[in-house]
C-alpha cells in the first residue's frame, strides 16, 4: 500500500509539472523575442524539460543563443546572448542548480574567469525580454527588452561611462572592475 501512495504522488508530481512546461514550439517563439528578428531563425534555443532541467531545444547556425522563460519564476523573461557567453551562463545555471547564493556564484565566477578557468569573452551581447505573458496564448503583454554589452574588468575611467544609472535609455556601467562589467542599456518600458 506504501508503494502505491508513493507511485500515485511520484506519478501526480511529474503530470503537475508537465502541465507547467510549455510546449517545445512555444518555448522556442518566445525565446527568440529578445533576438533581432534577422537572428532569430539561426539562433539556437535551449529550454526546459519536464523535470525543470535546461535542455538543447534546437541547434542552431547562427551566433545567438536563446533561452526560454523559466517556468518556476514568478515573471515571464526570456534572454537571447552571444554563442561565446555559453561557458560564462552555462557555468552560472551549474552553480545556481547546486543552491549557491548571488555572491557566492559572482565570487566563484570571477574567481575562475581571473584564473583563466572559465572563458569570457571581451566584448559580447546580452538582450533581456520581460513582460507579462497571457498562460492561455503564449502572449506577452508589455514587453520591453533591456541590452547587456560585457566588458569585462571595465570602469567608469577606462570608459568614460558614468557607475550610476542616468536615467530610463541612458547607458551605465554596471559591476565596474570586476568580470561581470557590462554596460547597461535600458530603454524605458512602452
Amino acid at each position: 500500500m506504501k508503494n502505491i501512495f508513493l507511485l500515485i504522488c511520484c506519478l501526480s508530481t511529474f503530470l503537475v509539472m508537465a502541465q507547467d512546461i510549455p510546449n517545445q514550439d512555444r518555448q522556442i517563439s518566445q525565446a527568440v523575442m529578445a533576438a533581432p528578428q534577422d537572428q532569430r531563425p539561426d539562433a539556437t534555443v535551449l529550454g526546459y524539460n519536464v523535470n525543470g532541467e535546461v535542455v538543447l531545444l534546437r541547434e542552431g547556425s547562427g551566433d545567438l543563443v536563446c533561452l526560454a522563460n523559466n517556468p518556476s519564476a514568478s515573471k515571464f523573461s526570456v534572454a537571447c546572448y552571444h554563442k561565446d557567453l555559453e561557458p560564462f551562463m552555462a557555468r552560472g545555471r551549474e552553480l545556481k542548480a547546486q543552491g549557491l547564493d548571488f555572491k557566492t556564484i559572482f565570487d566563484t565566477r570571477e574567481e575562475e574567469v581571473k584564473s583563466g578557468k572559465l572563458p569570457l569573452p571581451q566584448n559580447s551581447t546580452l538582450m533581456v525580454l520581460s513582460g507579462d505573458e497571457d498562460p492561455e496564448t503564449g502572449f506577452i503583454r508589455d514587453a520591453h527588452t533591456r541590452y547587456v554589452v560585457y566588458i569585462p574588468f571595465a570602469t567608469g575611467e577606462t570608459t568614460g561611462l558614468s557607475e550610476k544609472p542616468l536615467g530610463a535609455g541612458a547607458p551605465w556601467l554596471m559591476n565596474p572592475g570586476t568580470h561581470r562589467a557590462h554596460i547597461m542599456i535600458t530603454p524605458p518600458n512602452p
